[in-house]
């Protein structure tokens, strides 16, 4: 029989189903019925059908032919004028995350940063809300009528804010989804992105960090040579998520002097998993991927050296986006634990070194979210986003940082336990600045 708490994670995320959509019949994006169909039938799938564990690894991919030109989400519109506020769609997926992080997330994040795994309950809440679908362009099933960094980045904040690390892990799929949806040639989506789409999606993970000082995505150790009409892979990828449950990989290599992204599926000769605990996103579960003379086919090599490019800079902005939604969480804990936490007969908020650090933790988020969502809006009219993205990067290197130790340091000896949220959110804050791939705008 369930625990108590596995039943009432279930409950919670089909009551969110149902209230979602009740919700969504009202807004103008989902008048069309084909979208409105596709949406509910991913909300009310979660309501009718319960939840499943996730399969093990060694999904076959029947590699399917296709032709034609692959389907790509449409440009997003650009507005009329300069305006960072979402669209009433975007308002609406956004608080599909939110709950799913306040009602799902948020009380499992403790045991899942301990146990280092993510409640298959969580994962398929996540799953049958169709969070992992929103770069999937609609003619595959998928629910983006466009392309939208700014949709991404708004979920990702929200997951974040209940969760980072479980936010890391069951968006992981989506990274994957959308790199395909992107990237991927008509075959390569016919053969793997429909997948995606099914009752029951593949694990999967996008791995681009290596075990290496200062890693430089465009200076990989991993390397591709080819073999006749194949690509023979060798090298190793780190704090990837999921990894032994995944059935599918995208990693990036340097093939003819160029990095490169390529398809890689379990189960493959010379493809291992060996554990690589990390300080923090914990839930995700990350470990090594070993790939020693691993054999693909050509057809495998997803997108150009350009789109490898693009990725990388999606990821970046994707990690500060999940700072951004971690950060919230920490100012909104502290914002009223000073309040009421007293010493010498009054809160310590009334003290003016406390205040002000409350304060300037809501002045550097405020900052951090801002060229978040500018470099996602940039992105979304096709615009240069490097110096708005590497800004971003920057300040969750620094501030986010700053804002997870403060949290930590607010608490006094209540941060340093794991009795609150604090010294998690410290852990996962330090690695949002540094991390590569995995996520995906």
């Amino acid at each position: 029989m369930a625990s108590s708490e596995t039943m009432t994670l279930a409950d919670k995320g089909q009551r969110i189903g149902l209230r979602l959509i009740a919700k969504a019949g009202g807004l103008p994006g989902l008048k069309d019925k084909e979208v409105r169909a596709r949406v509910e039938k991913y909300l009310y799938k979660g309501a009718v059908t319960g939840f499943k564990a996730q399969t093990a690894a060694g999904r076959g991919f029947a590699r399917k032919k296709a032709s034609g030109d692959p389907a790509r989400p449409a440009p997003t519109k650009p507005k009329k004028t300069f305006d960072l506020t979402p669209t009433e769609d975007q308002q609406m997926i956004q608080g599909v995350a939110r709950e799913l992080a306040d009602e799902v997330i948020r009380p499992a994040a403790a045991t899942a940063d301990t146990e280092r795994s993510v409640p298959d309950e969580v994962r398929t809440a996540a799953a049958d809300m169709g969070l992992h679908l929103i770069g999937v362009p609609a003619e595959l099933e998928g629910i983006a009528e466009e392309r939208s960094a700014v949709t991404g980045a708004l979920v990702l904040e929200e997951l974040a804010r209940g969760d980072m690390g479980i936010a890391t892990a069951i968006m992981a799929r989506s990274a994957v989804a959308t790199a395909l949806a992107g990237y991927g040639s008509a075959e390569q989506q016919a053969t793997y992105l429909t997948e995606f789409a099914g009752e029951n999606p593949p694990a999967a993970a996008l791995a681009l960090q290596e075990s290496q000082v200062l890693f430089d995505p465009f200076a990989l150790r991993t390397v591709g040579r080819r073999e006749g009409g194949d690509i023979v892979l060798d090298g190793v990828k780190a704090l990837v998520p999921g990894a032994e449950e995944a059935e599918l990989f995208i990693v990036s290599a340097e093939i003819d002097g160029e990095a490169r992204l390529v398809i890689v599926t379990a189960g493959l000769e010379g493809l291992q998993v060996e554990d690589d605990p990390a300080m923090g996103v914990r839930a995700a579960r990350t470990a090594r991927l070993h790939l020693e003379g691993v054999r693909v086919s050509e057809s495998d090599v997803l997108g150009t050296a350009e789109d490898h490019r693009d990725a990388v800079r999606r990821a970046r902005l994707a990690w500060a986006a999940a700072a951004v939604g971690t950060s919230q969480a920490v100012l909104d804990q502290v914002s009223e634990y000073v309040k009421e936490r007293k010493a010498f007969g009054e809160p310590i908020g009334y003290r003016q070194a406390v205040a002000f650090t409350v304060s300037d933790i809501a002045i550097e988020l405020a900052g951090l979210r801002l060229v978040v969502w500018k470099a996602a809006s940039l992105l979304d009219r096709g615009a240069d986003a490097s110096a708005e993205i590497a800004q971003a990067r920057s300040l969750v290197s620094r501030h986010a940082t700053w804002i997870g130790s403060s949290g930590v340091q607010l608490l006094g000896g209540h941060g340093f336990v794991k009795e609150f949220d604090n010294e998690r959110w410290y852990r996962d804050l330090r690695g949002a600045g540094v991390l590569e791939g995995t996520l995906l705008v």
